[in-house]
């Protein structure tokens, strides 16, 4: 981890805190992000939030605790056969090269049973946690149940740590001590110490289509960060602002005085806030459409644009080149499609070559590290974020209750 990043999340404890000898024989309750894509068939597409909790559970398995642990998948209305994590406890059993118990419910008497007969090192994979709507309600009694068969707790879910759940949030009232795990911890190293504490030039790239989504991160922003790139659908909005025509360009008309409002603030803040000066412009939205680039003042009538263009990259490129620090949060274009993926696939790889020359470069979740996954670059990066909610919310500056429910160090 970056020596120079303090942060304001470093109050609380961490797993790294506690030793084996704190571990040993206890029950440990551990919730993580198990919140995978599936294709129809079940199997999973991407097990990388799978992955990304093996040091947490790994480090407990060592030191002898017996860990049992706890997941949403994705958005059931009660018990929803399609969404039962047996699929996660065949895969995690063989990241683990050992057999995960998988339990049929989350609370009751079949994991007071399960958890009665584990050894230690064993673990334990609780049913979808968001079966019971009293989770997404913070409901007490529920997270009490499910706090009731476990000495401790650790949070490594930083997906979820956004939400104010009873497996976040409420069991931290019944279970003592409430630690971070190793990926919660690191989150919040990265995307807090970059942004509280940062090595100079900080740059920030937001991206995405709209404008609306962002606010609350590029007002944050343009309070700590030195240069602030913006590509994606909500340039059109800042230059409908400007009075420039955009053609058949996404605009948020109901946006158009905020947009003004942040170009001022930067000024005034003295941030350098670059906009595109080129944009590849198409027909039609899709991905065989007629595509030209033009500039930014000349978008033609009927036309919209789909992706930044060339002089907007070098001059990104230019203006990211001397960055110590770089968080990126949205692609630059429609990314789905090749031919509008340029510029996304342009900056993925100046972030990965910049990554080489000791710049610490952050993917703050969500569809850029999709673009940095389809670019190939996305193990040449510092830090990508399993969380894109949560990671946003971090950005915005706000508290994440999550984080806040843990025990402070």
């Amino acid at each position: 981890m970056h020596k120079k990043f303090k942060t304001q999340f470093m109050a609380k404890k961490t797993l790294s805190t506690l030793s084996p000898a704190d571990l040993a024989g206890k029950r440990v309750f551990v919730r993580v992000d198990f919140n995978v894509p599936q294709d129809e068939k079940g199997a999973i597409t991407d097990d990388t939030r799978i992955r990304a909790a093996l040091p947490t559970i790994n480090y407990l398995i060592s030191a002898g605790a017996k860990v049992i642990l706890a997941s949403h998948l994705g958005r059931p209305k009660g018990v929803t056969e399609s969404l039962r994590l047996n699929p996660v406890a065949v895969r995690l059993s063989e990241l683990l090269s050992k057999p995960v118990i998988k339990c049929d419910d989350c609370i009751g008497e079949a994991v007071a049973q399960a958890v009665a007969g584990m050894a230690n090192g064993d673990v334990l994979l609780l049913e979808n946690v968001r079966f019971y709507p009293e989770e997404e309600k913070n409901d007490p009694a529920f997270a009490q149940k499910l706090a009731e068969v476990a000495d401790l707790y650790v949070n490594d879910a930083f997906g979820a740590a956004h939400r104010a759940h009873a497996s976040t949030e409420g069991v931290t009232k019944y279970l003592k001590p409430a630690v971070a795990g190793f990926l919660l911890e690191r989150e919040l190293q990265y995307l807090s110490g970059a942004i509280d504490n940062p090595q100079r030039p900080l740059a920030a790239i937001i991206g995405g289509s709209k404008v609306s989504s962002k606010i609350g991160v590029i007002e944050n922003l343009l309070d700590k960060v030195d240069k602030l790139l913006l590509g994606g659908g909500m340039i059109f909005t800042f230059f409908k602002a400007q009075g420039l025509s955009v053609g058949k360009s996404l605009v948020e008309q109901d946006k158009l005085e905020l947009a003004k409002a942040l170009t001022a603030k930067a000024q005034q803040k003295g941030v350098k806030f670059l906009l595109p000066t080129d944009v590849v412009v198409a027909d039609a939205f899709k991905p065989d459409a007629n595509a030209q680039t033009v500039s930014v003042n000349s978008i033609p009538e009927g036309w919209m644009g789909l992706d930044i263009g060339p002089e907007s990259i070098a001059t990104f490129q230019a203006a990211l080149a001397d960055c110590q620090t770089i968080v990126w949060n949205g692609p630059m274009g429609v990314f789905e499609f090749d031919q509008f993926a340029v510029g996304t696939e342009a900056i993925a790889r100046t972030l990965a070559d910049l990554t080489a020359k000791g710049a610490i470069t952050i993917i703050g979740g969500g569809d850029s590290v999709a673009a940095v996954e389809k670019v190939g670059v996305s193990g040449q990066m510092s830090h990508i974020s399993t969380g894109g909610g949560a990671s946003l919310e971090l950005l915005e500056g706000k508290v994440l209750p999550g984080i806040a429910a843990l025990d402070d160090a």
